[in-house]
């Protein structure tokens, strides 16, 4: 897979969110407190691959008020350009919102989103700068911003196609959400756009059931590069034992090797939040193809070690950089001593 030579090494589009949770283990309908936090799933990837050393920029629309000036710090904070944020004036300008409070076994964790209506869902498409479209080596988005609305839906859609005639690699997750659209909807959008894609993230379980994939997980992912051009396919797995012990793992194929790579998995994960797990993921595998020149198998080891990271982790986005990555990768491979603590 050849990555261009652009500025950016990726550039994301999505909603960026801000989150209110009860500090500890407190309930939404109790708590008179709240933690703020920032994040949204096309942001999380962005953040996680600029702290392992991308260079990494966001398009969002946020308003210009004060809440929206602390996402916009807190994201240049973590090192994320925001050379392509459109910032919304209007006296009515709102951020869009989710509250999320943690679980513990056997109370799941839940979610309570507030987003509708944001800047964000106001975004055309002439106000993107068209420098973008030939300013990055990779570009990423995800099926949620595909299902907030119709109009977020063409502009995404028209953006993916403009990125792609100026080269770039086009990286896309599908990331169901039931509470945002349906099955046959989402499957009939996506596979509109997998004819552009070339980097395809998707879950065994949404293989399965959105797109009604038959066979095991490695027919599954396989199938894809046979119906459409896509080079890589990635697929997470995760074993949850109780809200707070989780194995994570994940089987990728490439098309133009014709080979699976996977590793074993991170087991009994300690999990202080699993919000961002799976974006991080995605920003250990870019990371991995991009510095590697598309290596599938760096990929993969990237993509495991980040997202085990993220879910000791609290809040949406990555905090771990390359350095700690590194030592956790030398960890999962070693079979002699281990220290329990770095010092």
């Amino acid at each position: 897979m050849i990555f261009p030579d652009r500025n950016f090494d990726l550039i994301t589009l999505g909603q960026v969110l801000l989150r209110l949770s009860p500090p500890g283990n407190g309930r939404l309908a109790r708590t008179n407190v709240f933690e703020k936090n920032v994040g949204g799933a096309e942001l999380n990837v962005a953040v996680g691959a600029g702290l392992l050393g991308l260079h990494t920029g966001i398009i969002s629309k946020i308003p210009s008020h004060d809440i929206g000036q602390y996402m916009k710090s807190t994201i240049r904070s973590y090192g994320v350009s925001d050379d392509y944020f459109i910032y919304d004036n209007k006296v009515d300008a709102r951020v869009g919102m989710y509250f999320y409070e943690y679980g513990a076994y056997p109370r799941k964790p839940q979610v309570i989103y507030d987003r509708r209506n944001s800047s964000f869902f106001s975004l055309k498409l002439d106000e993107i700068d068209p420098k973008v479209f030939g300013d990055t080596k990779c570009f990423h988005t995800s099926g949620i911003t595909l299902a907030l609305s119709e109009k977020l839906r063409e502009t995404t859609i028209e953006s993916i196609h403009r990125f792609k005639e100026q080269g770039a690699i086009i990286s896309f997750d599908v990331n169901f959400r039931g509470n945002l659209w349906s099955g046959d909807e989402a499957r009939e959008t996506i596979l509109s756009i997998l004819p552009y894609v070339d980097i395809f993230f998707c879950s065994e379980t949404t293989a399965r059931l959105t797109f009604k994939k038959e066979g095991n997980v490695r027919d599954m992912i396989r199938s894809f590069t046979e119906e459409f051009p896509i080079k890589a396919v990635f697929a997470t797995q995760r074993t949850v034992h109780s809200p707070k012990s989780h194995d994570f793992s994940s089987v990728a194929y490439s098309a133009e090797e014709k080979a699976y790579y996977e590793e074993k998995p991170y087991e009994r994960i300690d999990v202080v939040d699993r919000i961002g797990s799976g974006d991080s993921y995605i920003a250990g595998a870019l990371y991995g193809m991009i510095k590697s020149g598309g290596d599938v198998k760096e990929a993969v080891i990237y993509g495991n070690a980040t997202s085990a990271m993220k879910n000791t982790i609290p809040g949406d986005m990555p905090q771990s950089g390359l350095a700690e990555i590194d030592e956790v990768i030398k960890d999962h491979y070693s079979d002699g001593f281990k220290s329990e603590m770095n010092r």
